[in-house]
């Protein structure tokens, strides 16, 4: 494949006259800025590279919407989880293919070009495990071929229904699981990958999915196992979660992580909504990154992540779609910036933090979009750092024929795309 784009995102900048050409195995051979168009090449307009969404519950696409009514005794997180127990105790094998290519169809019309499953309905709704323990894990892998989607698929460790709390409760019971089981799923993804000579497509990692859910032993037991697979944990979305976890373990929740497990650049904390400024100070200094989710932490109201110290330590971070009330990536980083306005009463919070001498008024759509290219390449463990020799060749045209670029000049075109565009401005590669 031979593209020349009149303008894209190359490095964390726009650059002009633009030749990228991929090889047979999807991965960009050669970019090259500031020539001429090769006869040969198909000609584009302007090209931006694929966002990887970080954090997705597939199966949570069937009830996006249906959640959205109070109640005189009020309305929180944890009455939100009974009802997603029930929809997953519904689902078939079928059926969550059939969501998944749905969702997978939709997160590629709006920005995304890869997705990290985090996935923990591992048996049928009566708790039995399938005859193929990785039944569930296939009806994804199905989904994500069928659309073109690139999949990182980390199936979940599930084992507790709270802190010193053994055992689950009986509408958790499809998520069941131990390290052995789980590192046995990562090793049939892994095997299947390879096979299916789909090792730049598809990736194995797993997923812890609390540390109230997974006691300290199994949390290490499976992080050793693991190697050097992306590992990802839900931490301190709730500050009951929090307040639960220093009566239980004595510590916080990332708090406790630093301390008690060898974090580095394989492990990737998703929400840490609830933090202190010397937790997030810490994952920069061991390399994790974090995954947040902002319209999903929205819907659910569990608060709002600290931007700015994560910016300020140089913390690597992504983000996610999670319960897939939202599945754009422009609105996505629209609300993180958003949340942090109204929070703290300014305006351009991302990039006031990067603003230096040598870049006084940088664009903040870039700063954003540029953290989340980078972070999600990370967290999915494939290489997915944009339009650079060896990355993946995923990539999507803006449409300029959208009203929201009307009049834009070329250099604030991620700026309208971030903060004034509407779904269907993209043109998928």
């Amino acid at each position: 494949m031979k593209l020349f784009a009149r303008q894209a995102w190359v490095n964390g900048t726009w650059a002009q006259d633009v030749l990228l050409e991929a090889n047979s195995n999807g991965l960009w051979d050669s970019v090259k800025a500031n020539v001429t168009a090769p006869v040969d090449a198909q000609r584009k307009s302007v090209l931006i590279p694929g966002i990887t969404d970080a954090h997705s519950h597939a199966f949570q696409r069937a009830m996006a919407c249906l959640t959205e009514r109070g109640s005189k005794n009020g309305d929180n997180f944890w009455r939100w989880r009974q009802t997603m127990y029930q929809i997953a105790l519904t689902i078939s094998p079928d059926d969550l293919r059939e969501i998944a290519i749905q969702l997978y169809r939709e997160l590629l019309r709006g920005g995304y070009s890869h997705v990290c499953e985090f996935h923990y309905v591992h048996r049928d709704p009566d708790g039995v495990a399938y005859a193929d323990p990785a039944q569930m894990c296939w009806a994804l892998v199905d989904a994500a071929r069928e659309t073109g989607i690139g999949l990182t698929l980390l199936p979940t460790l599930y084992m507790h229904r709270g802190f010193g709390q053994p055992g689950l409760q009986s509408d958790q019971r499809r998520f069941a699981g131990t390290p052995e089981f789980i590192l046995d799923l990562h090793d049939r993804i892994s095997r299947y990958a390879k096979e299916h000579d789909l090792e730049h497509q598809i990736r194995a990692g797993a997923a812890i999915h609390s540390l109230r859910a997974v006691d300290p032993a199994s949390v290490r037991e499976l992080a050793e196992g693991l190697g050097r697979s992306p590992l990802h944990i839900h931490v301190a979305e709730q500050t009951r979660e929090v307040d639960d976890c220093v009566a239980h373990l004595g510590a916080r929740p990332i708090e406790w992580l630093l301390d008690n497990v060898d974090l580095n650049e394989n492990w990737h904390l998703v929400h840490a909504t609830h933090t202190t400024q010397a937790e997030l100070q810490g994952l920069a200094r061991c390399s994790a990154s974090v995954v947040i989710c902002p319209t999903t932490e929205a819907n659910l109201g569990d608060g709002v992540f600290d931007l700015p110290t994560a910016l300020a330590s140089n913390l690597t971070w992504s983000i996610g779609t999670d319960s897939h009330v939202n599945r754009d990536v422009s609105e996505e980083l629209r609300l993180l910036e958003y949340s942090q306005r109204l929070t703290r009463r300014q305006r351009n919070i991302a990039s006031n933090v990067v603003a230096s001498s040598s870049n006084p008024e940088p664009s903040t759509a870039q700063v954003l979009f540029e953290k989340a290219l980078q972070g999600g390449a990370a967290a999915s463990g494939l290489p997915l750092k944009g339009f650079a020799k060896g990355q993946r060749a995923d990539w999507f045209e803006l449409d300029l024929s959208h009203d929201s670029f009307w009049r834009v000049p070329p250099e604030r075109l991620l700026d309208a795309w971030v903060f004034s565009t509407p779904a269907g401005s993209l043109v998928r590669g």
